[in-house]
């Protein structure tokens, strides 16, 4: 793993909120705003970044954990700019925090945690919960 960084870089990520992206579930669609567990994929994307740079050929990055505050809506069609801030690295995990926002406006923040690992020790694991 590549120390590249120091606490407090930041990488910022954009995107504009899809049809695909809104609140339903199995029952029907709950309303037309950016849904939470999509907001969450990309705010993981968006902490990833870091990832990307920071592992080796032969090493990938597992999510450890995910926290979101989602404080307001985007609509269809809003553009949605994260930013993910380096909070700090312990050993092979990198915790960051993230805002997202449309414009000026804060529709979420919160933190997560991704682990650094050797592609075989990924492996491993994978195959000893099928």
């Amino acid at each position: 793993m590549k120390n590249i960084f120091k606490t407090g870089d930041i990488k910022a990520y954009s995107k504009t909120v899809h049809v695909n992206e809104v609140a339903e579930f199995d029952s029907g669609t709950v309303h037309q705003f950016y849904a939470t567990f999509h907001l969450a994929k990309d705010a993981e994307w968006s902490t990833r970044l870091f990832v990307l740079e920071m592992k080796e050929s032969d090493e990938e990055g597992i999510g450890t954990f995910i926290e979101i505050y989602h404080h307001a809506p985007a609509l269809i069609g809003n553009i949605v700019n994260f930013y993910a801030k380096l909070e700090e690295v312990n050993n092979h995990e990198i915790i960051c925090s993230f805002e997202a926002k449309v414009g000026e406006r804060l529709i979420a923040r919160g933190k997560t945690g991704q682990k650094i690992l050797k592609k075989e020790k990924v492996e491993r694991i994978f195959n000893s919960v099928q």
